[in-house]
C-alpha cells in the first residue's frame, strides 16, 4: 500500500518494484495529515506503504485499512475509521484526505485515472515503501474466510466503520459488567476529539443471532435442553441466513473481529461475541453434525486470540504486557469467554469418541487461554455468570403442578 504524505521510504530494487506493481495492488493516499495514526491489516503506526502482494493463487485479496486523524497539536485523535478493501492484481486504489470531513474520500473518475496511471509509471516511488510481507501470514490467518461476498454482505453504506456512528446503538445494546467497562474505555480513549455523526445510521449489516431458542409447543424441560445445547439454533441460523454455507458464517466471524480489534467498533464486538457464544454453546454439532465446521472455528478463534492478545514488551522497563488495546477486564473470569470455553472443553475432552483434529485444536486453544489470560480451565469452581449477559444459558423454571 502507499501514502503520498510521508517521507521517502527505503529504496527498493527496480525489478522487485515492477513485479509488485504487476502482481499486487497499490493504495495511494493523498494529503494525509502528518501524525495520522494509520494501519493496514496487522500493521499499524506507519504512514508510508507500498504494493500489497496478491494471494498466491491469484484470488482477490481482502484487506482492512484504518486510521485516526490528529488535532493540530497531535495530542488528541478522532475515533478510528476503518474500511475493507478487496484488491486485484495490478489494481491501483486512490483516496484523498478531505479537510472538512476529516476522512479519506474517493476521487472523481478523471482524477482516479490520472493518479492510477502515474502510479503505474512509478512517479510516486520515492514515497512508497513495501507492505511487510513477513506479517502477511498473520493477516491470512485472520482473514482466510473473508471473501468479497462476505464483505459485500456486511459492510455499511459507504463502507466506513467507526464507533463514532454507533452512539444510538450503544444505548440499546445489552451490556455485561465487562462490556460496560469496555464502552467506557473506548469512549475515554477514542472520543477525545469530536467526529461528525451522520443523520442516518451507517452500521454494518450483521446477521441477527438469537440469544436463545423460543418455542411455545414444547415442555419447559425440552426448551431448557435446547438452550443448553444450541445445535438446533445453529442449524436454524445457518439455513436461514447463510444458505447452509459454513464458510459464510466463519467469514462474518472474521469480519466482526477485525472491525472490532482494528476498527475499534463496539457493534462489531457484540456481533463477534454473539457468534462465538452460539458456537461454544453447542454440544452435538462439534462431535457429530458439524465437526469440520468446528475444527475451522476453533482454529479461527485460536488465531484471533493469539494475534489480538499477543504479549508485548515495554522497551524501557522490560515488563511484559498483554493485548493490543484492551484493559484487564478481558483477563477476568467473569467474561463470557471463560465460562463458555470451559464448558466447551468439557464437552470435547470428556466425549467417548472425538475427531482427532478437533481434539488437537481444542487443546491448542485451551493452552493459549491458560498462558495468555492466566485462566485455570481445569478447576472445579462454579462458573460465574453475569445475570445481565443475554448469552448466558437459559433455564426454564417448572411450576409445581
Amino acid at each position: 500500500m502507499a501514502s503520498g504524505s510521508g517521507g521517502a521510504a527505503a529504496r527498493m530494487d527496480p525489478e522487485a518494484a515492477t513485479e509488485l506493481v504487476r502482481k499486487g495492488a497499490t493504495l495511494l493516499l493523498l494529503d494525509v495529515p502528518q501524525r495520522t495514526l494509520f494501519g493496514i491489516d496487522t500493521q499499524v503506526d506507519v504512514l508510508c506503504w507500498a504494493q500489497v502482494q496478491r494471494d498466491e493463487d491469484g484470488a482477490p485479496g481482502a484487506h482492512f485499512v484504518y486510521y485516526c486523524s490528529p488535532n493540530r497539536h497531535g495530542n488528541e485523535f478522532a475515533p478510528t475509521v476503518g474500511f475493507f478493501l478487496t484488491t486485484h492484481p495490478s489494481e491501483v486504489i486512490v483516496r484523498k484526505w478531505d479537510v472538512q470531513e476529516e476522512r479519506l474520500i474517493k476521487l472523481s473518475e478523471e482524477e482516479d485515472i490520472r493518479y492510477s496511471e502515474a502510479v503505474r509509471r512509478f512517479e510516486f516511488d520515492d514515497q512508497l515503501g513495501p507492505y511487510n510481507l513477513d506479517s502477511y501470514g498473520d493477516w491470512k490467518q485472520l482473514s482466510n474466510y473473508l471473501s468479497p461476498n462476505v464483505i459485500d454482505r456486511l459492510e455499511p453504506i459507504g463502507g466506513e466503520i467507526t464507533i463514532a456512528w454507533e452512539s444510538s446503538w450503544l444505548d440499546r445494546a445489552p451490556q455485561s459488567d465487562m462490556e460496560r467497562r469496555l464502552v467506557e474505555q473506548l469512549r475515554e480513549v477514542k472520543f477525545a476529539k469530536n467526529a461528525p455523526v451522520p443523520s442516518e445510521r451507517r452500521g454494518c449489516y450483521y446477521t441477527s443471532i438469537p440469544a436463545s431458542v423460543k418455542h411455545k409447543d414444547i415442555s419447559g424441560g425440552d426448551l431448557t435442553a435446547l438452550n443448553l445445547d444450541k445445535t438446533s439454533l445453529l442449524e436454524i441460523v445457518l439455513t436461514k441466513n447463510y444458505e447452509g454455507e459454513e464458510d459464510l458464517f466463519l467469514g462474518e466471524l472474521q469480519f466482526a473481529f477485525i472491525a472490532f480489534m482494528m476498527g475499534q467498533s463496539l457493534e462489531a464486538f457484540m456481533q463477534w461475541k454473539a457468534l462465538v457464544s452460539l458456537l461454544l454453546s453447542c454440544s452435538e454439532a462439534p462431535l457429530h453434525t458439524r465437526t469440520n465446521m468446528f475444527i475451522k472455528f476453533i482454529r479461527t478463534l485460536y488465531y484471533q486470540l493469539k494475534h489480538g492478545f499477543r504479549h508485548t514488551q515495554d522497551s524501557k522497563s522490560g515488563d511484559m504486557g498483554n493485548s493490543l488495546c484492551l484493559d484487564e477486564a478481558w483477563f477476568s473470569r467473569d467474561i463470557f469467554l471463560y465460562r463458555l470455553s470451559k464448558d466447551f472443553f468439557t464437552v470435547v475432552f470428556e466425549a467417548p469418541v472425538v475427531d482427532g483434529d478437533l481434539l488437537s485444536w481444542a487443546r491448542k486453544l485451551k493452552s493459549l487461554l491458560e498462558t495468555t489470560f492466566g485462566w485455570d480451565l481445569e478447576d472445579n469452581a462454579v462458573n460465574l455468570i453475569d445475570e445481565d449477559d443475554e448469552f448466558a444459558p437459559v433455564v426454564v423454571e417448572m411450576d409445581g403442578s
